[in-house]
């Protein structure tokens, strides 16, 4: 048996018997010391445990993660082609940009398939969702909306944007009305509170490990998804719901393929 020893590390069966260096580089394998066991039948299960110990998850098996993706930070699969996040700094902004980003994307899908499947059933006459917002509301103008909205999203990503310079910063007694308690953040992009928490999900948030990674799988998932909403609104000017539906008639002739073969004829 062959023992690669790198980043990661890689047993391979061969015919040839096991060879176990004593000089083993300790930063390539990351501890501090390396102990064999000296029986022989001790030796493989030591081995195969100390492998499954260091390995992870990559974007694409048997691909070495560069050296500062070491597997931290949640939904980390060593995915950086371009090597944005080899400065911490930078890295840093595009772990918070990322989740903002993700977090309006699972709010969008969630709402352009409620408020479409509204709107095919007939329970809601409603607009397509990409023509929502000429919609004139009775109640106030589109400009008071938008001012509006940009005050109120304006000072959230202020907020957001300075407990990002200065963690726990916003939670200071007198930085948010007196209600800084219910919005207590757990850290930079994690809100907290009873109003942003009110179920107590990962109140120790540093150990809330499986919570962040199914929050940025689903979130990376909803941009996708989200990508794919706004191609189908360029090609075939209805939406999502109505989209299925007519694959649904006829699955074999009603695809993307035909979709994309058709709208540029």
């Amino acid at each position: 048996m062959a023992v690669a020893v790198g980043r990661g590390f890689l047993l391979q069966p061969s015919s040839s018997s096991i060879f176990i260096s004593k000089d083993v580089n300790k930063s390539s394998i990351g501890i501090t010391s390396a102990f064999l066991p000296a029986k022989p039948g001790t030796t493989r299960r030591y081995l195969a445990t100390l492998v499954r110990a260091q390995q992870r998850p990559t974007w694409l098996p048997g691909v070495d993660p560069p050296p500062y993706l070491d597997g931290t930070l949640a939904g980390d699969f060593g995915f950086d082609p371009l090597g944005l996040g080899e400065d911490p700094e930078s890295l840093r902004w595009y772990v918070q940009a990322e989740l903002v980003h993700a977090r309006f994307a699972m709010a969008g899908v969630a709402g352009i398939l409620f408020t479409d499947l509204l709107r095919v059933t007939g329970i809601r006459e409603l607009p397509v969702w990409y023509e929502a917002g000429a919609v004139e509301f009775k109640f106030a103008s589109t400009r008071t909306l938008f001012i509006v909205q940009l005050l109120l999203m304006g000072f959230a990503e202020t907020k957001r944007y300075m407990d990002y310079i200065s963690p726990g910063s916003q939670a200071k007694e007198g930085s948010f009305f007196g209600l800084e308690a219910a919005l207590e953040g757990l850290e930079p992009g994690y809100p907290g509170g009873p109003l942003l928490n009110p179920l107590g999900l990962a109140k120790d948030i540093r150990n809330a490990r499986d919570w962040k990674l199914k929050e940025i799988k689903n979130g990376r998932l909803a941009m996708v998804a989200m990508l794919g909403i706004f191609v189908q609104a360029s090609v075939t000017h209805v939406g999502p719901i109505d989209n299925i539906l007519e694959h649904l008639s006829d699955p074999w002739h009603k695809t993307i393929i035909q979709t994309l073969a058709n709208s540029g004829s």
